[in-house]
């Protein structure tokens, strides 16, 4: 399948996080997924290099490993926020709704509600690409033992939202840990340990409920800062 719009691919090696810049390429009309605050300078150089006008910068979640940098970019660009509806951010410029539509040029992104890693999760879908923060990751999904976790929800946002896309969509998420770049709900489907080859919810919350994970690093700080889009 064709695209219609370019698309680059960002990492932040202190928090491993990955955040995704499409835009048009005729009109520059331009998005900007999960925007790091560290990494401001490096997306606006890219902005000008590209000459792209950054219409909205989206949240996946509220973030609790670091802190975004949706209000800077805001401040520099004009550029609207954007968090799903469920994570009553009160600061975004767009609560977007379960299916709700938004255009950057000539191409349309829909939102769809994931929650589970947290009430507010919203992954996106642009195409054939599915952006889906930390609800889905690669081999692995969001943890459910904070902020509004629970794997029976998580469970069901995967299965009805994420798995029922074409076998075909290429998965990019919030985060890897291993350095991989993307999979496909195809290859998750199959091969991801904790949901693949048809878990049982049962099975599912078993393993989530055995993870103990460490408390994260920068919680403390990074969630009030993300509740207020991204001021330290």
């Amino acid at each position: 399948m064709t695209t219609h719009f370019e698309f680059r691919q960002f990492f932040d090696r202190d928090t491993w996080t990955y955040s995704y810049l499409l835009f048009d390429p005729l009109s520059k009309e331009g998005i900007l997924i999960d925007p790091v605050f560290e990494q401001v300078q490096r997306d606006l150089q890219t902005l000008r290099e590209l000459k792209i006008k950054l219409k909205y910068t989206l949240e996946t979640h509220v973030h609790a490993d670091h802190i975004t940098g949706a209000r800077a970019l805001r401040e520099q660009t004009g550029a609207k926020i954007v968090y799903g509806a469920a994570a009553q951010v009160a600061c975004a410029d767009v609560l977007a709704q379960d299916g709700e539509t938004l255009t950057f040029g000539s191409t349309n992104l829909r939102a769809l509600a994931t929650p589970g890693h947290t009430n507010g999760c919203t992954s996106y879908l642009v195409e054939n690409l599915v952006f889906t923060g930390d609800a889905l990751l690669i081999r692995g999904c969001g943890r459910t033992d904070f902020q509004q976790g629970n794997p029976e929800t998580l469970y069901h946002s995967i299965h009805t939202q994420l798995f029922s896309l074409p076998e075909s969509t290429k998965l990019y998420p919030g985060h890897d840990y291993k350095g991989v770049m993307s999979s496909s709900i195809g290859e998750e489907k199959a091969f991801n340990p904790r949901l693949g080859q048809n878990k049982s919810l049962e099975e599912f919350t078993q393993i989530m409920n055995q993870l103990h994970l460490d408390y994260p690093k920068k919680l403390d700080v990074a969630l009030p800062a993300n509740l207020n889009c991204g001021t330290a």
